[in-house]
């Protein structure tokens, strides 16, 4: 009886979405390991893996994070039967705002950090919140009007900062390398954000009315007319949350490395929608995990680690890359045909 009741939860858990991509991640990193080689330690001579250390793994999860806490937005927004290709403009020009209006603060103490991080997600949510708008009131498709919006919002950030590279104030730096306690060379916040975003949106579409209300929408836009669901208000809520996940990876990425230009984020897009279909969100709506697009963002940083460490041509990075996409696509359309059959069956039975 006790063995029934523990093998029945395993069971779930194993034929979850997350437990197949855990186990992809971890085989890629045995592989890393296996295979990295190693070098001699600074201070103590002892050899020491090239992929597992401290400094590697805590790299490779920072590098993640920024387009990971994108992906946890954008994921809210494909599965609810929309997309948003503006992230990465968004994240440009909340974080050049935000250096712009902090310009000249040399040092700076918390009031610099919050103000930052208002600017920055204030910037965010904005941005998402006309995206919204923009979607219902013409009643265009999202991918064209964030196509626009994404080219308008980096043009935004050219013209007000001048191209130019504006650096943040020291105080925004040190909150996002802040080592608490685990060593200098050790910087935790991004990762940790990262988590803490990932939990947020696994809590909001798992736990709330709103969520389930995403994922009704996704699921049947007729259905969910037809329920009463006010369907304007839900697809400006859900571009108004990735606007929000984009202006706080601005904050983090733009404190992280010290300045801000029109040219940040470029390209992340790519990173962030292929983040969410390897991490299993259906484009067509109504399927999708926040946990499983932070996943799908540290496998797609994993592939591009692997490259480097293994010392392949990195002209072959996008290949692999997507390759990994089209491949993590037909295998969720097969397993959602499995499924589907395998409930016809037992609707037969």
């Amino acid at each position: 009886m006790v063995s029934s009741v523990v093998r029945a939860p395993l069971r779930r858990l194993l034929a979850s979405q997350q437990a197949g991509l855990v186990l992809v991640i971890l085989a890629l990193g045995i592989v890393l390991t296996l295979f990295a080689g190693s070098h001699p330690d600074r201070a103590t001579g002892q050899p020491v893996n090239n992929f597992l250390n401290s400094n590697t793994l805590m790299q490779t999860a920072t590098d993640a994070s920024f387009f990971a806490i994108m992906a946890v937005g954008a994921t809210i927004v494909i599965i609810s039967g929309g997309i948003d290709l503006s992230v990465g403009s968004i994240y440009a020009l909340a974080g050049v705002t935000t250096a712009m209006l902090l310009r000249g603060q040399a040092g700076g103490g918390a009031g610099t950090v919050l103000t930052g991080l208002l600017v920055c997600v204030g910037v965010g949510v904005l941005c998402g919140l006309v995206n919204g708008a923009l979607v219902v009131g013409l009643r265009v498709h999202p991918f064209i009007i964030t196509l626009g919006s994404m080219w308008i919002l980096r043009g935004i950030a050219f013209v007000a900062s001048k191209a130019e590279s504006i650096l943040l104030p020291e105080a925004m730096t040190a909150f996002a390398k802040a080592s608490l306690g685990l060593g200098a060379s050790l910087h935790p916040v991004p990762m940790l954000a990262m988590v803490l975003a990932a939990a947020g949106g696994a809590v909001y579409l798992g736990r709330t009315v709103m969520g389930r209300h995403v994922f009704a929408m996704g699921g049947s836009v007729e259905a969910s007319r037809f329920s009463g669901l006010s369907l304007g208000r839900i697809q400006i809520g859900v571009f108004a949350l990735s606007g929000l996940a984009a202006g706080l990876a601005a904050f983090l990425g733009a404190g992280y490395y010290g300045s801000a230009s029109c040219a940040d984020a470029t390209g992340y897009e790519l990173y962030v929608i292929a983040s969410a279909v390897v991490g299993g969100a259906s484009l067509s709506g109504g399927r999708g995990s926040a946990v499983s697009a932070m996943l799908g963002a540290l496998l797609i940083v994993l592939i591009r680690q692997s490259i480097r460490t293994l010392h392949f041509d990195q002209n072959y990075e996008w290949i692999i890359i997507g390759c990994a996409i089209i491949v993590a696509v037909v295998l969720d359309q097969g397993n959602a045909r499995l499924s589907a059959r395998r409930l016809a069956r037992e609707a037969r039975g």
